[in-house]
């Protein structure tokens, strides 16, 4: 399996261009003011789905060949995967079945139903939906998409970083948060073919750090998957976007589960931006290494906005008061 190009990439814009509008980057001085630095937030979470993943679907259906996509897709995914392949399966007319984690997102399992997609419920966690996904597939005839091993998902995701740099061409750095890590491999292409000079850093939850240890010993390993952030809740390496990272990334780091929702409460706060916890642990990555970041032009990604009325009800619960202690930890780590 080869990565994408950069054709790759601009051919997967061109055939998004007839159903996704490019999404803002926007800077905000209270962000800035709490971060130190100049950041632009790019936002995906403005997509009809709420996430990236969109781009990716779109462009794996729009290529797949018509006889394999008669017969139907199924996914596995804690949600914004699973949205993704719901919304472009909507769009073409292709039979889709959804497999999720028993009891997910509440907000991202309707979303999935009310597009037309089966949704089968399956396991603990990603990991154990993923064998059952399989197994539906094979039984049905029907084609196994990937969460992040296919090409021409990760074109699908690299058109966002090819905006994010036609948008802000002078990056520092742009910090990109990993649970399969088809956004961090999307952004090492772009950049370098179009910013070789900006950083690429990864970040992932501690407490599921599979992606992260894959990248730090060069293998695809297994790990613990913990973390309450949907996004980022994967306890294994996929192998394509750990072959571009590893050639590409500049830094893999890990945030806690707090540090993240410091993070959704300061993009609340001072962008005004709703994100479930996958969006703001790139920002959290920024807050929780305020040195390395000081005076810099950073990009975060808020990848999505999917968070559940629970994860709203209680961001917003906890309010600058609650989370300035653990915001206040992350400036000192």
């Amino acid at each position: 399996m080869e990565p994408p190009t950069l054709a790759d990439v601009l051919d997967a814009q061109r055939l998004l261009a007839a159903h996704l509008p490019p999404t803002p980057t926007w800077n905000y001085p209270a962000l800035d003011a709490t971060a130190g630095a100049t950041v632009f937030v790019k936002h995906e979470n403005a997509q009809p789905t709420g996430a990236f993943k969109v781009r990716g679907g779109i462009t794996l259906l729009s290529r797949l060949d018509p006889v394999v996509r008669r017969r139907g897709v199924v996914g596995y995914s804690t949600g914004n995967h699973a949205q993704s392949l719901a919304y472009a399966a909507h769009l073409f007319g292709v039979p889709c079945t959804i497999v999720m984690p028993e009891h997910p997102n509440p907000a991202k399992a309707d979303a999935v139903r009310r597009l037309g997609a089966e949704l089968v419920e399956h396991g603990a966690t990603f990991d154990d939906a993923a064998p059952h996904a399989q197994a539906l597939a094979d039984e049905r005839g029907m084609w196994l998409v990937s969460a992040a091993n296919d090409p021409d998902i990760i074109a699908g995701v690299a058109t966002a970083y090819a905006e994010l740099f036609a948008q802000q061409p002078h990056l520092d750095a742009v910090v990109v948060p990993v649970g399969s890590g088809s956004g961090a491999a999307a952004a090492c292409l772009v950049a370098a073919a179009l910013a070789p000079g900006c950083e690429v850093i990864a970040v992932q939850a501690a407490d599921s750090p599979a992606a992260y240890e894959s990248w730090r010993d060069g293998e695809l390993l297994r790990r613990p998957n913990r973390t309450a952030v949907e996004g980022l809740a994967t306890g294994s390496g996929f192998a394509l976007p750990q072959q571009v990272m590893r050639e590409r990334l500049t830094d893999f780091v890990l945030v806690d589960d707090d540090q993240i929702a410091a993070a959704q409460w300061c993009l609340m706060r001072d962008a005004h931006t709703l994100s479930e916890g996958a969006g703001a642990a790139a920002l959290a990555a920024v807050l929780a290494d305020p040195d390395r970041f000081a005076g810099r032009r950073v990009a975060v990604v808020c990848t999505g906005g999917n968070a559940s009325e629970a994860e709203i009800r209680r961001s917003a619960g906890l309010g600058e008061a609650a989370v300035a202690p653990a915001l206040a930890l992350s400036r000192r780590s």
